[in-house]
């Protein structure tokens, strides 16, 4: 019977220690794959941000110009901040120049998706009266029906759209000059992505009007490079994450 019972406790304490030996392990794997991912993260960062910089720059020229994105361009990047109270955004805003007048300003705004984060690059002309197109920069809405918002032919309905009304997304075919038709099966991606562009429009108008430099007709004599991508270029809208 004493046999029996010493048998059965030092079972339990066999038990006992593999299940301790197995939890540390578990959590000595844990924390090396937690740092190995956060350092991997930490080295990829800066590349990921580099070339998402590049790409953003890349289509500075086709969002404001269109089919004159050839004319040679300066592009200065700088840092809007709106809002009131404590909640404030801060967005990426690239100005362009032609010379010494502004063609206009790409505004770089982040929001919600149905699915996921979206990023958008916003053209605006340089009166800041106009959308002069837009591009996905990043979305994982649901293929076949948010993804669509990458589509050029969509996409292509905002230039054009004045900024002093707010966009509005409609089922039926668009008529009011605000509106924009919405993505078949995908309403709530078509406002989202609209909501993301309306607020950024309206936080970043009054601070760049305040610094506004003349805008005006391109110089003839500048145009003279190949002709560069338009804003309705194809795209997977995928980007870098």
């Amino acid at each position: 019977m004493n046999d029996s019972l010493h048998t059965e406790n030092s079972g339990n304490k066999r038990v006992k220690k593999n299940f301790l030996v197995q939890a540390w392990l578990v959590i000595f794997l844990s924390t090396f794959f937690g740092v190995a991912l956060a350092a991997i993260q930490l080295t990829l960062s800066p590349k990921i941000a580099a070339n998402r910089l590049n790409e953003t720059l890349n289509k500075v020229p086709g969002l404001l110009l269109g089919d004159q994105a050839a004319v040679p361009m300066k592009i200065i990047k700088r840092s809007v901040t709106a809002g009131a109270g404590g909640v404030k955004k801060t967005y990426s805003v690239f100005a362009a120049r032609v010379g010494s007048r502004s063609v206009g300003y790409v505004v770089k705004a982040t929001g919600q998706g149905y699915a996921d984060k979206i990023d958008v690059l916003i053209g605006l002309d340089g009166a800041l009266n106009k959308i002069t197109g837009i591009f996905i920069l990043g979305q994982k809405e649901t293929p076949g029906l948010g993804a669509k918002m990458v589509d050029p032919a969509w996409r292509a309905q905002f230039t054009g759209k004045l900024t002093d009304k707010p966009l509005k997304v409609v089922k039926t075919k668009a008529h009011a000059e605000n509106e924009i038709d919405a993505i078949t099966g995908a309403t709530i991606s078509s406002r989202s992505l609209c909501a993301i562009i309306n607020q950024a429009v309206h936080d970043v108008r009054g601070p760049l009007a305040s610094g506004l430099i003349p805008s005006g007709p391109i110089p003839s004599d500048l145009n003279k490079t190949k002709p560069g991508k338009g804003p309705n270029s194809p795209s997977n809208g995928h980007g870098s994450k």
